[in-house]
Formats: C-alpha cells, structure tokens, sequence
C-alpha cells in the first residue's frame, strides 16, 4: 500500500468538507440562505480550480493507490470546476423565480462534482464507483428538484431507474474483471497483460460490461434512452449542468479506464468503442432533425458530440486522447453558452422551449441572437470558428490509426447535424417575430454569453496554447 498523501487529493478533500459545512450553514440559515451557500460554493469551486491550477505538471498516487493525480486528470478536473461554477451562477435567478430556492441545490451540485473529481482520478475500480455513484446520487435528486412538476418527477425516477441498471452492469463487469485477474487495482492490471496477448473470454465479458456501465454515463448510443426525457424534464439549468461537467468527467473516466489498465487490449475493446461511437454520431444527426423542443435537439446533439469525441477513443493514440481533450474543452465551452441562450427565452416571466419561440430574435435581440449564432456554427463545425478544429483533430487521429470508415461517418454526420444547427440561425435572421423575450436578461447571463461567444471568437485565431495544453495532458496519461 503507498502512502495516503493526502496533498494529492487536496482539491477534493477541501471540496468534501466545504460541503459539509455549507450543508450546516444551510440548515441554520435555512431557504433564505440559498443565495449566501449558492455564493461561497461558487467560491469553493474557484479556490479549488486554483489549486489545481498552480499544482500542474505532478504524477503521484494518494489514499493508498485509489487515486491518481496527474496533468491529464488536471485538465479535466479544470474543465469539470469551470462548467460546474457558470452552471451554478445560471441557475441563481432561475431558482428564485422558479419556487426552487432551496439550500440543498447548490449542496447537491458541489457533492456531485467532488464524486467528478474522484472519477477523473481513479486508479481502482472501486475508487472508480465510488466516485461514480457520489456523482449520480446527487443527480437523481437535481433531477427532480421540482418534486412538484410532473415532468421534474418523472425525469429524475427514469434518470434513477436506469441509472441503477446500469451500476449493475458496470458492478457485474467490475467483477469478471476482478475474478479473471485478481486485482482491481489499474497499475495491477495493466502489469497483466502485453500487446498481442490472447485475453481470457470471461475478461473480455467483464470489459464489454464495464463500457456499457460507462458508455451510460456519457449518454452513448445504446444507452441514450434517458437523455432526452431527463434533459427536457429536469429544470434547465440543471439540463445545463448535465449537459457540461459530468459528460467531461465521465468521457476522462472511459479514457482513463481503456487506455490506463486495458491500453495494450486496445484490440479487444476498439470494437465496442467503434461501434458505439458511429451509432452515437449517426442517431444524434438522425433524431435531432425532427426536435421540437430546443432542450431535446440539446440532447441528440450532446449524444452525436460523445460520439464525435469517442472517435479519439477507439484510435487508442496519444494523438486520439488529444483530440477528445480538445474536443470536450470546446464542447464545454459551447454547451454552457447555448444553455444561457435557452435559460434567456422567457415571455411574460414563463420559461419558453420551443424552436419557434426563436422566430425573429435578431430583430428583437440581435445581441442574444449574434451570441447563440455562434455557438450553432462551432457546434455545426463550420469553418473558421473553433468547433471545427475539435472536430479536424479528433478525425485527424482516426485517419492516422487507419480508422477511415470512422472518420467517414463521422465527416457525413456532422452534414447532417448542421442543418437543425443552420435551422436555428434561419429562424433567428430570416422569420418575423411571433413575441419578444423579456428583458432585462441579468448581468450574470450577459457576462456568461459574453465571455462564452468571445471564447469561441478569440479561440479560433489563438489556438496554440490550448493546444499545447491539451498535448501535454494526453502525453501525462500514456507517459503514467
């Protein structure tokens, strides 16, 4: 057993007891403490985004080998903190005006993103669900936060049900793994096996389970069914917050998961990975053409986005794990602008949804129209905005593993994804108005939408430092 170093988990044991005393404060302070403990735990994310930040460039193990601290966990947790922070800022007005002003949110968001953090890190598979349940606990119940909304309800027991099946999958997977090896440490069972050596069938079965338990998490075709009802179901900005840091945190954990312990299986489990990210890629094209609910074509997008992203998974390269590093930074940054969009459509202080709600918004908002443009045309992968180079990287890497029926696919469903993302931006230019949306928006949204849409501007012509980081992070993870 190594030491417990406990400095390696820093980050995530201030987190842990910031969250216990803000569950204190909240109880004393009681509802009308919601805006106080929303505020410092937004102060508590930052801090800890801090600390991560100025401790880059380690590799050392903590808590007896469960845990791993290195610059590709680093960079992910950066993302995860960043996503989790503006999701909790969007929410604050939103839970005031919605009946939804309870303490227990922010609490709730602040104990799921330390379950994150420790999937980011895992190095065991117990570590690893762990981790992973601290995560989904605390969602099943943001889920249905309004316990009196019919669909609030009814997302979070769907979200709950299947969440459960497939812990069980993941659990089953974890034991085959565990009875054909021994071990359930990753360093263990990465000793274990060499390029070209024949796996027991029963490992093989263990693996398949254990991306099925995972590719659920990420909401990967076929285990996507919860993620349209939940997105549309559940309160928007907790729509917003699914949709950002558990996605990155649960593609960090796939990524971590096939390359650490199973990197030299890369065989074996390309297959499954293959094909789940064509099925993603070409559902989440498919099924969005016919959305018309804005926060479900927001959905069958995020499902056709892991699948672009598990491209760089399934090349099992240095320069695959780039891609998605890049990829989901991007990815984050475009989610969190559009979903400030959505939480701004309100008419007659009533939250709208619809598609056609956005008929003429540059006439009548022409900045909130410019802002949501953006994120639809990096979303789409056009030319010259940022969301292209995620996408230029990540099939980058497939030609150069000799993926080409994945890149193929991948390069035709991103034609097919813009036309519900260009739908979007005729509605907005070239239709009349039906109603305005109210106005003022909150300066928290106007600086969000700022800052997010500058982000996606100023990216595409100063690149290279985030492409130097996201190197070096994929170059830590096959250097550990």
């Amino acid at each position: 057993m190594s030491e417990l170093n406990i400095t390696a988990a820093l980050p995530e044991v201030f987190l842990a007891v910031a969250g216990m005393i803000l569950l204190l404060l909240g109880v004393f302070r009681g509802n009308g403490g919601t805006r106080l403990v929303l505020t410092l735990t937004v102060a508590c994310f930052a801090l800890a985004f801090v600390i991560i930040a100025v401790s880059q460039g380690r590799h050392e193990t903590a808590l007896g080998g469960l845990f791993v601290a290195d610059a590709f966990g680093d960079f992910m947790k950066l993302l995860v903190l960043a996503g989790s922070s503006v999701t909790l800022v969007m929410a604050m007005r939103y839970i005031e005006r919605e009946d939804m002003a309870r303490f227990e949110y922010p609490v709730l968001i602040l104990f799921a993103t330390v379950g994150m953090l420790l999937m980011i890190s895992a190095n065991d598979l117990l570590s690893l669900y762990l981790g992973l349940e601290l995560q989904s606990l605390s969602l099943y119940v943001v889920a249905a936060f309004r316990r009196d909304h019919l669909r609030s309800s009814e997302a979070g027991l769907k979200y709950f049900v299947l969440g459960a099946l497939s812990s069980g999958m993941l659990l089953y997977g974890m034991s085959m793994i565990y009875g054909f090896t021994g071990t359930t440490s990753f360093a263990a069972l990465a000793a274990q096996f060499t390029v070209g050596e024949a796996a027991p069938i029963g490992l093989i079965v263990g693996i398949v389970f254990l991306s099925a338990g995972l590719a659920f998490k990420i909401s990967a075709v076929p285990f996507h069914m919860w993620t349209p009802d939940v997105y549309e179901g559940a309160p928007t900005p907790v729509t917003a917050f699914f949709a950002t840091a558990p996605k990155v945190a649960a593609m960090a954990l796939i990524v971590r998961v096939m390359i650490g312990p199973f990197g030299d299986l890369v065989a074996q489990w390309q297959q499954i990975i293959w094909f789940v990210s064509i099925a993603s890629m070409v559902l989440g094209a498919l099924a969005a053409i016919s959305q018309t609910n804005i926060k479900r074509l927001m959905a069958y997008s995020s499902i056709g986005h892991v699948g672009y992203a598990l491209i760089g998974l399934a090349a099992g390269t240095e320069q695959g794990v780039h891609g998605i590093l890049l990829y989901m930074t991007i990815y984050i940054i475009m989610n969190l602008g559009t979903f400030a969009c959505i939480l701004c459509m309100r008419q007659k202080d009533v939250m709208v949804e619809r598609i056609e709600d956005l008929k003429g918004l540059s006439k009548t908002n022409p900045a909130l129209a410019l802002a949501l443009a953006i994120f639809m045309f990096s979303m789409a992968g056009i030319p010259p905005l940022v969301g292209f180079f995620g996408k230029f990287y990540i099939f980058l890497a497939a030609i150069e593993a000799q993926l080409y029926v994945l890149a193929v696919v991948g390069v035709l469903s991103s034609v097919i994804g813009a036309y519900y993302y260009l739908r979007i931006v005729k509605l907005m230019y070239f239709d009349d108005p039906i109603e305005s949306f109210d106005r003022p928006i909150g300066r928290e949204m106007v600086a969000i939408l700022a800052a997010t849409s500058l982000l996606i501007v100023l990216l595409t012509v100063g690149i290279a430092p985030l492409l130097d980081g996201t190197a070096m992070a994929a170059a830590s993870l096959f250097a550990g």
